[in-house]
């Protein structure tokens, strides 16, 4: 084998043992050599790669052993098939719901299989925008056009007592597409991105969409739908433009934002996206977040951001600190307790939050959209400037009091779970819940 590898012995030897990667030149003979196909190596997709498996390591019962990055990493190199049955395990364990059960969890591990990059959908919907872009530079005018001249459907913008509870309704008898005065321009041009990429990539959409496993068809809805609204945002935000002004403005949110006439929102999605090959952007991840702490998207990109897997963020977190300025831009640099949620040790990252509102409803709902990047990446970045990275000037945060293990946390509203605690009847400790030190009684 060696021979016909055109490497040695000894070399070959430790391929086999784990202890040298194989080569790009290497993996091209074995494809040459033994007709190898490089997809099985891919075992780890079916459970979401490295981090899927940190997801799973991340639940309390595993607090203690502080699994890190690089452990599950060699797992899924050296032993797939194990790290396989240990996911299953872990998903038919009693108590662990499983993702059959909660469709939207099911088609957010789908999204979060893919990173959050489709590139053929990418690339369809960049040529499309090049094309609009040709005689027109104004994208709701040429998606407007669009729409007149390629399916015969003009846009009508109705009071709001005409569409109460919609933002957007197409009427085929009126060959109208119809959108609530409630809108703001760039929810507007979005429904109007949105309803093309409805009718123009449906095929690529569908496919994409069929070719995943769900046992819910609810769950393949959500997930088409999440496609529809990429294709969108590619859209208006065409990749390759699009990086080039995100490295040209050093990311400066609020320029990207009128360059592109799109709303924070609508920003922080696209940021999760930039992972074509060759023209890859920073691996931000995002997270929306009501007043009461509970998140409500969340998307990892690239990012391997795992502490955001509980259903309640952290109130020390800008997350819930926006609420009280909700007109401002917030940066926080943070950092995770070792040992708690997420399994990887101490994790360093700068974030950033605004309030934004659900455009085009009564009684608006409102959230806070969170970006966040590792803060080794973030020197560069035009909101950076200024703000201290320095991991220990970083504030502490957990991910959701019932997942944390910060001692002496002031904020805390419950303890967390699987951890003892201490009682001390001598004396009533600062903070609500005393944890009990590692071989000490509850």
């Amino acid at each position: 084998m060696a021979n016909r590898l055109d490497i040695s012995a000894s070399y070959l030897n430790l391929l086999e043992r784990n202890r040298r990667p194989i080569s790009a030149r290497v993996m091209v003979k074995l494809v040459e050599v033994f007709a190898f196909d490089p997809r099985s190596l891919r075992e780890d997709e079916s459970i979401g790669g490295v981090d899927g498996l940190m997801r799973r390591l991340a639940d309390e019962r595993f607090s203690d052993l502080a699994i890190d990055r690089e452990e599950v990493d060699e797992l899924l190199s050296a032993a797939p098939h194990a790290a396989t049955a240990l996911a299953r395990l872990y998903d038919r364990a009693p108590g662990v719901q499983s993702h059959a059960d909660d469709p939207l969890v099911a088609s957010r591990r789908e999204i979060e299989r893919w990173r959050n990059h489709f590139a053929d959908l990418d690339s369809d919907a960049e040529h499309l925008a090049d094309e609009m872009r040709l005689s027109r530079g104004d994208i709701g005018t040429a998606l407007t056009e669009r729409l007149r001249e390629r399916h015969q459907l003009s846009v009508r913008i109705l009071p709001r007592e005409v569409l109460p509870d919609a933002r957007r309704r197409l009427d085929l008898h009126a060959r109208q597409v119809q959108l609530s005065e409630m809108l703001g321009p760039e929810s507007r041009v979005f429904q109007l991105a949105l309803q093309l990429a409805r009718l123009e990539m449906r095929s690529q959409i569908d496919a994409v969409a069929k070719g995943a496993s769900f046992a819910d068809e609810t769950a393949r809805r959500f997930f088409a739908r999440h496609l529809e609204a990429y294709v969108a945002a590619a859209l208006i935000m065409p990749y390759g433009r699009f990086l080039r002004a995100c490295d040209a403005t050093g990311y400066d949110l609020p320029v990207l934002q009128r360059r592109f006439g799109v709303s924070f929102e609508q920003l922080a999605h696209r940021l999760t996206t930039l992972q074509r090959v060759g023209q890859r952007g920073l691996p931000f991840f995002m997270v929306r977040i009501d007043r009461a702490g509970q998140i409500s998207k969340r998307f990892a990109g690239a990012s391997g951001a795992a502490f955001m897997e509980g259903e309640h963020s952290c109130p020390l977190w800008i997350a819930t600190k926006s609420f009280e300025r909700p007109a401002d831009l917030l940066c926080q640099s943070v950092r995770l307790q070792p040992g708690g949620s997420g399994g990887a040790g101490s994790s360093h990252w700068f974030t950033l939050a605004r309030i934004v509102a659900a455009s085009g409803m009564q009684d608006a709902a409102r959230f806070s959209v969170v970006l966040g990047l590792d803060a080794a990446l973030a020197g560069d970045l035009a909101q950076a400037r200024g703000q201290s990275l320095r991991e220990e000037e970083a504030d502490w945060i957990g991910p959701g009091c019932r997942n944390c293990f910060v001692p002496d946390c002031h904020q805390r509203s419950f303890p967390p779970r699987g951890r003892a605690l201490s009682f001390d009847p001598l004396q009533h400790g600062a903070t609500p819940f005393q944890l009990a030190r590692s071989g000490e009684p509850g």
